[in-house]
């Protein structure tokens, strides 16, 4: 076993992050003295109940340069996949039953999908080569008459590729198609704009972004013509304008409105250079203390946070495990599809075996500084240095 740092270091970003302090405390009167349902209009706890509902809701709006009116809040980014996918798709069934997806989605899209299929859609399910990258043409080529949907992730989130969804986007505008992009590891991380991007819908989180668990939020453009309208996949109180029943969530709204305010303040003030540092950091003295590191995936088309090697080897699991539990990273990702076959992202990259059962997923965030990743990286060159001649002693 290497030698772990005293106290826990998280590098799984991607899987949640931190709440700011900030955030906290902005959600905290929602939990008391303010607890008013925002549907409950006729007295002052209901009112300023809406208020901060309608302000966070301008404020994830800002965020990706949607109008308020286009958010509607959920219980998170799987409720918008869901809702996105299915409602669109049904919404559009008469205009055909086609969809576009890729391989390397997240299970929230890739779900909903097998699920169109069962209801009689075809779906073409586009591959990504080497890089983890989906190409513009091969999205031209897959689309027909009969398409209404394309769904394409902004960012993946165990290898943290960048797929080009403006140039998507731009395909789907010109032909009338409807285009959803999960955005979920995306926003807070590089800018996100859905007027750049041409996107119709687009699905967001707030727990990936420093914000509360529990909530999230899907954009619906407005301005298009013909106008979508969902088919709802909650029925009940009419709230969201009838697009998602349910009582909204109002500390979780809250606290997810003033991530996105500091988001914004983030990405103007440079966070993602100083993570994209620590990234270069953490490769650079993987690469010069442990041999055979291999990137998975683009370097360049790359969120600033994510790093994803496989180590020659070196068995991921095996060091994770040998870690303590006191470096958080991870073997894949946190809602991978079970069955043991290992990550559906590295078998589209066509991974052998061997590159795909020792990887490894780094996610580095707002709170880390240099001093963790060189412990991170010690730790690391130990346990694989302990894991090699483990296996060079063992009986043949």
């Amino acid at each position: 076993m290497g030698v772990v740092p005293a106290r826990p270091i998280y590098l799984d970003h991607h899987a949640t992050t931190p709440a700011d302090p900030s955030v906290v405390a902005a959600m905290m009167p929602y939990l008391t003295e303010k607890f008013g349902n925002p549907s409950s209009r006729q007295h002052v706890f209901g009112q300023e109940a809406h208020a901060a509902v309608e302000e966070a809701r301008a404020q994830v709006a800002a965020l990706i340069g949607a109008e308020p009116a286009e958010i509607v809040f959920t219980s998170g980014a799987t409720e918008s996949d869901n809702l996105a996918i299915r409602g669109a798709a049904r919404a559009l069934a008469a205009r055909g039953r086609h969809v576009v997806t890729t391989a390397i989605e997240h299970p929230a899209v890739l779900e909903p999908r097998r699920t169109l299929e069962k209801d009689g859609f075809e779906v073409t399910v586009l591959g990504v080569g080497a890089e983890g990258v989906v190409a513009p043409d091969d999205v031209a080529t897959a689309l027909r008459p009969d398409t209404v949907l394309v769904s394409v992730m902004a960012a993946n989130n165990e290898i943290g590729t960048i797929q080009p969804v403006a140039e998507i986007g731009r395909l789907c505008r010109d032909r009338g198609i409807v285009f959803h992009s999960d955005a979920v590891q995306a926003l807070g991380r590089i800018p996100v704009s859905v007027d750049e991007w041409h996107t119709d819908l687009v699905s967001l989180s707030a727990h990936k972004m420093y914000g509360p668990k529990g909530v999230g939020a899907l954009y619906v453009r407005r301005a298009r013509r013909p106008r979508l309208r969902l088919v709802p996949q909650n029925e009940g109180g009419g709230q969201e304008k009838g697009v998602r029943s349910g009582t909204l969530n109002v500390p979780g709204i809250v606290g997810f409105g003033e991530a996105a305010r500091l988001a914004t303040e983030a990405l103007a003030g440079g966070e993602s250079q100083r993570i994209a540092a620590l990234r270069d950091r953490l490769l650079e003295g993987l690469a010069a203390r442990i041999d055979g590191v291999t990137v998975n995936g683009s370097r360049e088309r790359r969120l600033p946070g994510n790093l994803h090697v496989s180590i020659d080897r070196a068995e991921a699991e095996t060091l994770i495990l040998s870690l303590g539990g006191r470096i958080a990273i991870s073997s894949g990702a946190a809602c991978a599809e079970a069955g043991g076959k290992g990550s559906h992202v590295l078998h589209a990259l066509g991974l052998p075996d061997e590159r795909i059962y020792t990887a490894l997923r780094f996610g580095i965030g707002r709170f880390n500084d240099a001093g963790e990743i060189d412990a991170v990286v010690d730790a690391l060159a130990q346990a694989v240095s302990a894991a090699r001649s483990r296996a060079a002693a063992a009986p043949r």
